[in-house]
């Protein structure tokens, strides 16, 4: 089988999970990660030469003489819209990071521009591969806590204090106009829809609580789900919760049903207390606390290359990612009018 050939561009923070996925898969899927490609070229090179790639340039219009397959964009948002542009000129797919692009207009413009392209876009949403997640899906459909009415997720990764918040591993964070909803909420209305389905309604609460930051980074969310249960992200950076790495599971959730209730804490532990009892018991899954949050970056990729290798389904191409954004749209929207907004 000819190997899928892959250029990576971006070796800022959360680069290095990529290049490490893409180094781990070419061990056993027919892949070949061929450049990398950074404004700053020294840094292109230096990744190149810690992940053996073996080409480095400061441009994608350098891949000309190179026929790559697949471009994966993984540099911050204000630079989306140029890149992809790009990459489509050379007739690549693309995997773009999240947050895609600076709003919908110009994430619809190149949704649209790919399928005119015929080309396939992919977005990295890679919360919902944390493997925690993948077992509460799996545990929701063997229906065991019964018909689901009620879920919760406390977001506390308690990296957001004082003037150095963010600066070593994203210092843009600071700069962002729109912070917690854009940046990070998104993977939990993303994570919520893959759980529970569809989203009909948000109402949203959200305020600044450290000043030297330029966006919100504290929210309190409401949703209302087409099925008729009730969702509720509360998300504040500037707080913690019980973790040993607070980067893990970002926070706890609660999934709450006719039955009894699911549990994820911040070890990852996945725990299930029937109704009206009091003990919870621990549910035990495979993981690996590797990487960032349980291996999901090369657990993301993973699939995206099962689909392209082996034609198996996308969860995350570019038409269905736009639902997110709509919703993310409609939560700045509520806390903005102070009032309940329809999807």
């Amino acid at each position: 089988m000819t190997p899928l050939k892959v250029a990576c561009i971006g070796t800022g923070y959360f680069a290095q999970f990529h290049y490490q996925a893409w180094q781990k898969l070419s061990k056993t899927l027919p892949i070949e990660l061929v450049a990398v490609i950074d404004k700053d070229i020294a840094k292109a090179e230096k990744t190149a030469a810690e992940f053996r790639i073996p080409f480095a340039f400061s441009s994608l219009k350098e891949l000309d003489f190179i026929q790559v397959d697949l471009i994966d964009i993984i540099t911050p948002p204000q630079s989306h819209q140029t890149l992809i542009k790009q990459a489509l000129e050379l007739d690549a797919n693309i995997i773009c990071q999240k947050p895609f692009c600076e709003n919908y207009k110009q994430a619809k413009n190149m949704v649209d521009l790919a399928k005119q392209k015929n080309q396939t876009l992919v977005i990295h949403e890679n919360f919902r591969f944390m493997p925690w997640h993948r077992k509460l899906k799996e545990l929701l459909s063997q229906n065991l806590i019964g018909d689901v009415l009620n879920t919760s997720f406390k977001f506390r990764p308690g990296d957001g204090q004082g003037k150095e918040a963010y600066l070593e591993r994203q210092p843009y964070f600071q700069k962002m106009p729109k912070f917690l909803v854009h940046e990070t909420a998104i993977h939990i209305i993303d994570v919520f829809r893959y759980l529970f389905g569809e989203i009909s309604e948000v109402s949203a609460q959200l305020r600044q609580c450290n000043p030297v930051i330029n966006g919100e980074d504290s929210a309190l969310i409401s949703f209302a789900f087409k099925k008729g249960m009730s969702g509720l992200f509360d998300g504040n950076r500037c707080l913690d919760h019980a973790a040993s790495n607070h980067r893990r599971t970002m926070g706890e959730m609660w999934i709450e049903g006719t039955k009894g209730c699911l549990r994820l804490d911040g070890e990852a532990r996945i725990w299930h207390r029937e109704f009206q009892q009091i003990e919870e018991k621990q549910i035990d899954y495979a993981w690996q606390d590797i990487g960032f949050g349980g291996d999901c970056v090369y657990l993301t990729i993973e699939h995206i290359c099962q689909h392209f290798i082996n034609g198996t389904k996308l969860e995350n191409n570019g038409f269905e990612y736009l639902k997110n954004i709509k919703i993310e749209d409609a939560v700045y929207k509520s806390s903005k009018d102070k009032r309940v907004i329809t999807v």
